[in-house]
């Protein structure tokens, strides 16, 4: 009998180490677009709300298809701190009220993504009085995997700057809460070098994404909320797993707040292993988001450095991955937003006909 239970012990064991080391196999998603890859127009009919995200490009959804479309919900639209704050304490919100009301004019919904982060060494997202020694420069320099200038991130981790955050949540909730369908907070993947800010740490930083997510759901308890979280800091999914993304998704789930991520990318096994794994891994009863961005109807990303999406006017002859990025999504992510983005000709020619009623 003792033989008996210790060769159960060892079993038991076994089994543990070889599930541990499937969830760490990196290839363990590839293979899954394929079950999609016969998906056609018109989409399935789904529960999932889409939105056409405009970047802020927000004078595009006037006279919009996607006004016409019945299964588009209405429009993401990007506000950057200083539009909102641009000089402290002084909260401007009327380019927000100017959309709602078209777009509630026009049957449609308002999703805010909240930027705080730029992807442009010439343009920061914050207000000027947040660049100063009160709040240790406000922040850093990003930077690409060459080593080049990337853009600017928030110090996202100084508690005066998540002071003011938390600020500006709130009246943005006061404003908006239970008339906008929702609003999210940037990815949390930012290009920081070890030695840019002396005040950073990769937990911490994990930790203030927490902190800022609860700012967030605190200030809107009825529209949906949403953090992105794709990749961490100092963290590379499934080898070097430090726990930071997971109390991410862990964290949102526990305070009621949704989680996505952009780039719905089902060929790479960095977004495979990482917002996708997160999503298709664990059971979720908060929203779950995913956004199709540039680059995204052929398979690339705005951070390839051979791919320019100001230089992409649509391959001629190209096969429409929208189905099969959609029912990717619904079937495989179970996700409630999806959120597509105004890429020309690629939202015309390849999104809007498929969402169309038959």
């Amino acid at each position: 009998m003792i033989r008996n239970i210790y060769l159960l012990v060892i079993l038991v064991g076994n089994l543990w180490t070889v599930s541990g080391q499937e969830n760490r196999n990196p290839d363990r998603y590839v293979d899954v677009y394929k079950q999609y890859v016969d998906a056609t127009c018109p989409l399935k009919e789904d529960g999932i709300k889409h939105f056409v995200y405009f970047s802020r490009d927000r004078e595009l959804i006037h006279n919009h298809p996607l006004l016409k479309v019945d299964r588009i919900e209405g429009a993401q639209i990007m506000y950057a701190w200083n539009q909102l704050e641009p000089e402290k304490g002084l909260y401007d919100f009327s380019i927000i009220y100017e959309d709602y009301n078209y777009l509630l004019s026009h049957g449609k919904k308002l999703f805010i993504q909240f930027q705080d982060v730029t992807f442009y060494p010439e343009n920061k997202a914050i207000p000027n009085y947040l660049l100063t020694e009160a709040y240790d420069g406000g922040c850093v320099m990003a930077y690409d995997e060459d080593g080049n200038a990337a853009g600017w991130i928030v110090k996202r981790w100084n508690p005066q700057v998540q002071h003011r955050f938390a600020l500006l949540m709130k009246m943005l909730g006061e404003a908006f809460d239970g008339k906008i369908e929702g609003i999210n907070l940037q990815e949390s993947s930012i290009g920081i070098r070890g030695n840019d800010d002396p005040s950073f740490s990769p937990a911490r930083y994990a930790e203030c994404l927490r902190e800022n997510m609860l700012a967030l759901k605190n200030a809107f308890p009825l529209s949906t909320t949403m953090q992105y979280a794709n990749f961490m800091p100092d963290e590379w999914l499934p080898w070097d797993d430090k726990g930071y993304l997971r109390s991410v998704y862990e964290y949102g789930q526990e305070i009621g707040v949704g989680l996505g991520g952009p780039d719905l990318m089902v060929h790479r096994k960095g977004q495979l292993n990482h917002t996708i794994a997160m999503m298709r891994e664990n059971d979720f009863t908060v929203p779950l988001g995913i956004a199709i961005q540039d680059g995204n109807y052929i398979g690339r990303t705005g951070a390839d450095s051979d791919y320019n999406e100001s230089e992409d006017s649509g391959a001629i002859g190209r096969k429409n991955i929208v189905p099969l990025l959609h029912a990717f999504a619904n079937d495989f992510l179970r996700v409630d937003y999806m959120f597509w983005v105004h890429q020309e000709p690629y939202l015309s020619e390849d999104v809007i006909p498929c969402l169309k009623n038959k």
